[in-house]
C-alpha cells in the first residue's frame, strides 16, 4: 500500500490483489433478497412504467454498432429504425442504464462482500477451456432464445410473471424444463 500526499490529505491506493483477496461475507437471507427484488420490480413499474429486463440492451448495443458500420441498413429495416436511424441513439433507453447499473452494482457488491474473484467455476471433470466454451455456447443460445421469446429471464420471469402473463409463465417453464433436460447430459462435467 502506498500513501500519496496531496494538499495535506493522505490518499491511499489499495492494490487489486488486496481487493480480490478479501474473505467472503455470508450471503444475504434469500427471503429478504426476494422481498427486496419485489420492491425493486414494483418501483421499476411505478417510476419508469417498465419492468426489469436486460436482453433489450444487448440488441440496442448491436444496433448501435451496426449503425456505425452500415447506417443505410438501419434505415431499410423498420424494426431497427425504431431503435436507431436519423438522430436516434439506440443507447438512449432505460434498459441500457438498467443493464449497466446491474453490471456495476454486481461488481461493487462483489468487491464489498469479498466475492470478486478472477476464477473459473467448474467441476473436476472439465478443463477451464471446455468450461469457457460451454459457457460461451450456452450464452449465445440463451441470448438468441431471449430474443425469440421477446425477453430474457428477468424480463419474462420477473416482469411478465408479476403481470401474470401466460406467455411468460410458459417461457419460464420451458427454460426450466430445458435446463433440467440438458443437465442430465452435462452432469459428468460437474461430478
Amino acid at each position: 500500500m502506498t500513501t500519496i500526499t496531496k494538499a495535506g490529505i493522505n490518499i491511499r491506493s489499495i492494490s487489486l490483489k488486496k481487493i480480490f483477496a478479501r474473505p467472503a461475507k455470508a450471503y444475504a437471507d434469500p427471503y429478504l433478497g426476494g422481498v427486496l427484488l419485489g420492491l425493486v420490480l414494483f418501483l421499476s413499474f411505478l417510476v419508469t412504467g417498465n419492468g426489469l429486463g436486460a436482453s433489450g440492451s444487448l440488441s440496442r448495443a448491436a444496433v448501435y454498432i451496426e449503425d456505425l458500420v452500415a447506417p443505410e441498413h438501419i434505415d431499410r429495416v423498420p424494426y431497427l429504425l425504431q431503435m436507431a436511424g436519423g438522430s436516434k441513439n439506440p443507447l438512449d433507453d432505460w434498459i441500457v442504464f438498467v443493464t449497466l447499473g446491474t453490471l456495476v452494482g454486481g461488481f461493487v457488491s462483489g468487491i464489498i462482500h469479498g466475492r470478486a474473484r478472477l476464477e473459473t467455476t467448474k467441476g473436476p471433470n472439465i478443463s477451464n477451456r471446455g468450461r469457457w466454451i460451454l459457457a460461451f455456447c450456452g450464452g449465445i443460445l440463451f441470448a438468441y432464445g431471449a430474443r425469440l421469446a421477446r425477453g430474457c429471464t428477468s424480463g419474462q420471469a420477473l416482469s411478465g410473471g408479476a403481470s401474470l402473463s401466460a406467455g411468460s409463465w410458459a417461457v419460464m417453464l420451458a427454460i426450466f424444463a430445458g435446463a433440467y433436460g440438458l443437465a442430465y447430459f452435462l452432469r459428468k462435467a460437474w461430478n
